[in-house]
């Protein structure tokens, strides 16, 4: 049995081999037909593609054959344009050259034409000449005077007409402009004046401080001296302790250190203890309070004038001006006043209100620092302006208002009458008597330095100067002249507040106004 499972397990097997070898054999039967009729059909593509690509390659050479052609053509025509142009500029080149030459031989033919002139006109000059030195001498042979002689008689007659008629057309010039000028110019003033007034207060160089009683004296000073000396030493300013009765006088020309030390005596005073340290300890808040009204007074002006935008270093600076003074005249109430001024006559004249206004406010700012730094007030302050930013026109307000440089604009000109206006109130300047006697000695000096002056008189406090000139030396056509150059060398030479008349008296009279 179990033999007969082999023989037909082996049976099987070979049956198996044998149905595997003829699905091989089938199958490599099928690739072989498969791989012929590829072979077939790539020979028949690339049969295919090779006469595609012959027919590609004739249509190339055909289009490029063409377009060789064209080439050729458009080469030909440009080829042909180029000639025809250069030979267009050939013929252009060709008349030019003619017309040149035509024109050369025109000029050399002129030139000619001018030499000869020229020759002519040389003979005619020397003949000209010759007849001209001959009627000289004729002349000088007729009149009995050389050319010099007569140069200088004619200079003498021409001399005495031109002073003559300088004179006349002076007085009439100057009459049209003054009764035209004054008349507008008084009306801006005035109506300025009047819509403007501010008190002036004169202020000295020292304090006083009130005591309770004549013992706080004593407690002032301390022992040896030492709350004394250490208040004079951290202000600056000497404290005089004299039989004046409850009274403490602080003397100093720093008015802002002078307030330092009235406020830091005052506080001591209420505070009852007074001691080196605790004056040091003062003296710092007297300092800090001090700073806050100048930041106060700064703002203050700005906002009672409405000008605004100015730097704050500006600010703090107008702020200063309220402890400086100017001939007994409080700066800063002057500089809101010039302000007010100029801004009014600027709305009269219908000009900026708002740079005028500006200008008036700032054109002693210098004053703040002029102890502090060397040049005058005018210099200093155009410097600051300049560094803050400020424009032109109040550089140059600043600087022109007392004359130093040239106004270039009507601002400048109205802060100069607006300054004029404010320092020639009642009470606003006041000066010494000896500046007085002097001013009114260069005024008579100034006056007998001219030629042809017999006597001078300053009368009216120095406003007006009255001068008799020689009658036998000085014409009545040259005392216009005279007066003129009397206020010259006065406004080059002295300095003074508002304006000087200056009368020039013979047989008539000629006035000018120094301004």
């Amino acid at each position: 049995m179990l033999i007969g499972l082999l023989l037909g397990l082996l049976i099987a097997v070979a049956a198996s081999i044998i149905s595997f070898r003829k699905g091989i054999e089938f199958r490599r039967k099928k690739a072989e037909a498969e791989i012929g009729s590829a072979e077939q059909e790539a020979k028949r593509l690339v049969y295919e593609a090779q006469k595609v690509a012959e027919n590609k390659k004739r249509e190339a050479l055909l289009e490029a054959k063409e377009e060789i052609h064209r080439s050729r053509v458009e080469l030909d025509r440009e080829i042909k344009d180029r000639r025809n142009e250069i030979q267009r500029l050939e013929r252009r080149l060709l008349q030019k050259e003619e017309t040149l030459d035509k024109k050369l031989e025109f000029l050399e033919q002129k030139d000619e034409a001018l030499n000869k002139k020229t020759k002519d006109i040389q003979l005619q000059q020397e003949k000209v000449v010759e007849v001209q030195k001959r009627q000289l001498e004729e002349l000088e042979r007729i009149s009995g005077l050389s050319i010099e002689d007569a140069k200088e008689y004619l200079l003498r007659n021409v001399e005495s007409e031109v002073k003559h008629e300088t004179a006349i057309l002076i007085k009439d010039l100057e009459a049209k402009a003054k009764d035209e000028a004054d008349r507008k110019a008084k009306e801006i003033v005035a109506c300025a004046i009047q819509k403007c007034a501010a008190d002036h207060a004169s202020e000295v160089t020292v304090s006083v401080v009130p005591l309770p009683n004549d013992e706080m004296k004593g407690r002032i000073i301390g022992r040896e001296g030492r709350n004394i000396r250490t208040l004079e030493t951290l202000t600056g300013i000497d404290l005089i302790i004299d039989d004046t009765p409850e009274a403490v006088i602080l003397s100093g020309f720093d008015p802002i250190r002078r307030e330092v030390a009235r406020i830091t005596l005052e506080k001591l005073i209420l505070d009852g203890r007074i001691h080196p340290a605790r004056i040091e300890e003062m003296v710092e808040k007297a300092k800090k309070e001090v700073e806050n009204i100048i930041r106060q007074e700064g703002d203050h002006a700005t906002f009672e004038t409405g000008v605004h935008g100015l730097h704050p270093e500006i600010v703090k600076l107008l702020g200063k001006l309220k402890f400086r003074t100017s001939y007994g005249q409080n700066v800063l109430n002057h500089s809101i006043e010039v302000s007010h001024l100029a801004g009014l006559m600027a709305a009269e004249l219908g000009t900026d209100v708002v740079l005028a206004k500006r200008a008036g406010l700032l054109h002693d700012i210098g004053k703040a620092v002029d102890h502090e730094i060397e040049g005058s007030h005018v210099t200093i302050g155009g410097d600051i302006a300049r560094k803050y930013k400020e424009s032109n026109d109040i550089v140059n307000s600043i600087l022109a208002h007392h004359g130093d440089v040239e106004a270039t604009s009507i601002v400048a000109v109205l802060v100069q009458a607006a300054d004029s206006i404010s320092a020639a109130r009642p009470g606003a300047r006041r000066e010494t008597l000896e500046s007085y006697i002097k001013r009114i000695e260069k005024l008579e000096e100034i006056a007998n330095s001219f030629a042809g002056v017999e006597k001078s008189f300053a009368i009216q406090a120095g406003r007006e100067v009255r001068i008799i000139v020689k009658p036998e030396d000085v014409s009545d056509d040259e005392i216009t002249i005279k007066a003129r150059e009397i206020v010259k060398k006065i406004e080059s030479e002295l300095e003074y507040p508002g304006q000087i008349k200056i009368n020039v008296i013979r047989e008539t009279r000629a006035i000018e106004y120094a301004k």
